[in-house]
This record gives C-alpha cells, structure tokens and sequence, in this order.
C-alpha cells in the first residue's frame, strides 16, 4: 500500500499503549498524530472534502494501532489472529452523519493489511471533542495466534 508505521511517540495521557490478556490485545485509542503532531484538526465538517480527509485521518489513526499492535506481538503482525471490533470517533459539527463513512478509513487498512482477519464489529460515533484536537481516534480489540 506504500505505508509506513509513525515514529515512536509518548502518549498525550497517563495510559498504557495496549493491555494484553492472554491472546486477545486491548489498543488504546490513537488519535490522526504523526511525530507528535496532530495530522487533521476537528471538528469534521459535513462535505465531501471534509469526510475525504477525516478518511485519510482514519487511516492515520489505524497506522499508530498497528504500530502499537506490532509492540504486542513482539515485533511480528503475522500473529494476528483476527480484528475483533474498532471503535471511531470523529470530532464533528452538530448533526454530522458520516462517522461511519470516516471511520472506513481505518476499517479499509486493516482489510487490506489482514484480509479475511481485519474484518471486525465497530462503532463509529459523533463527538465534541478529541485529544488535540483531533478530528478523529480509533482503539480496537484483536486476537493473536497461540504462541
């Protein structure tokens, strides 16, 4: 897809990256940050060129998921077992319709990175507000392989 995973960066509260239980991994909600900067500021406008943009924050969010996802597997995403659910959220306008449509952004790499696996149950929802900022975040819940 000629993506590259971020920078390391230190979280903006006082948190753990992922959490894991046995095979199943808990990530930690990532905001559209790159090199510690915030990539796309909210709050996310009902256009067509808003929504492109809070896709391609979408998939920034997803590309930090996987760079910490990448920490819980010991370096090796072929682990993955299976996505089990992504929850969005899309710092909006009152009345904005489209979270759904803007969280496909990370919905779409995790299909293109694992297939049949990056399927997953999801929400995507409206908020006020996002750390930074941000006009989106996006945590999810995966399974590994058995070591």
């Amino acid at each position: 897809m000629g993506l590259a995973l971020p920078p390391d960066w230190t979280p903006r509260g006082q948190f753990l990256p992922y959490r894991r239980d046995g095979s199943v991994v808990y990530l930690s909600g990532q905001i559209c940050e790159w090199g510690g900067a915030v990539t796309h500021v909210g709050p996310v406008a009902d256009t067509a060129d808003a929504i492109a943009e809070a896709q391609k924050a979408a998939q920034i969010c997803a590309l930090n998921l996987l760079y910490r996802l990448k920490e819980a597997c010991d370096g090796d995403l072929d682990r993955v077992s299976c996505v089990l659910r992504l929850g969005g959220f899309v710092n909006c306008v009152p009345g904005f319709g489209a979270s759904p449509q803007v969280i496909n952004g990370a919905t779409e790499l995790f299909i293109a990175c694992f297939g049949e696996a990056g399927w997953h149950a999801r929400t995507a929802v409206g908020v006020a507000g996002l750390p930074g900022n941000a006009a989106v975040e996006v945590d999810a819940i995966v399974r590994l392989r058995d070591d």
